[in-house]
């Protein structure tokens, strides 16, 4: 469904399980930016109602699981640490075309926030998959399911605004050049590393 080019080696979940305070703390942070990236994108196209209300409803949603991972931090006895960078996003930022007109930027930014709920997703189901926590491989299950729809939502907003063959192509190129990237990571105990 997710079509990504090149599937996370499982070995990565026992990486991430092996260090689930690291863990917990760099998800709790790519909720809060996968709201804030939702936030970024309103403010960019107020003037297209039908996306306002449906991002805002992914802003609500994303800080939702923000707090979730939060109260899994604290149900450990751990407290937040501070912000990670992600560098997996950085990178999958720079395919992001801002120079080309708004309705280009538009088609790029959904096919963008797409990409990361796909990876998500499939991280997610991983370790609901893998992880020896069976209060986080239910968690991660419901979580994965969130992340699914997600992905999808963005795709549809993306053909809704954009030519559907375009946004096809488009989505082929972004799958490219994410395998190229994701090939990098997957050697720490954070969501994308």
């Amino acid at each position: 469904m997710l079509g990504l080019k090149l599937p996370t080696d499982e070995r990565w979940a026992r990486l991430a399980e092996s260090n689930l305070e690291e863990l917990l703390t760099d998800h709790a942070y790519c909720e809060q930016k996968a709201a804030s990236s939702a936030i970024s994108m309103i403010i960019s196209f107020p003037e297209l109602s039908d996306l306002v209300q449906i991002l805002s409803q992914i802003v609500l949603e994303e800080m939702d699981h923000f707090k979730q991972v939060h109260e899994k931090i604290l149900e450990r006895g751990w407290k937040l640490g501070k912000e990670r960078k992600d560098d997996y996003v950085n990178e999958l930022l720079k395919f992001v075309r801002k120079d080309k007109g708004r309705d280009i930027y538009l088609l790029d930014r959904l096919l963008f926030a797409a990409m990361i709920e796909a990876r998500s997703c499939e991280r997610f189901k991983l370790l609901s998959e893998k992880v020896a926590d069976a209060d986080l491989r239910t968690f991660y299950h419901e979580l994965m399911i969130s992340e699914a729809t997600h992905y999808t939502t963005f795709i549809k907003m993306a053909k809704k605004y954009a030519d559907p063959d375009a946004v096809d192509e488009r989505w082929k190129a972004f799958l490219e050049y994410e395998a190229v990237v994701i090939a990098k990571y997957g050697k720490a105990e954070t969501m994308h590393g």
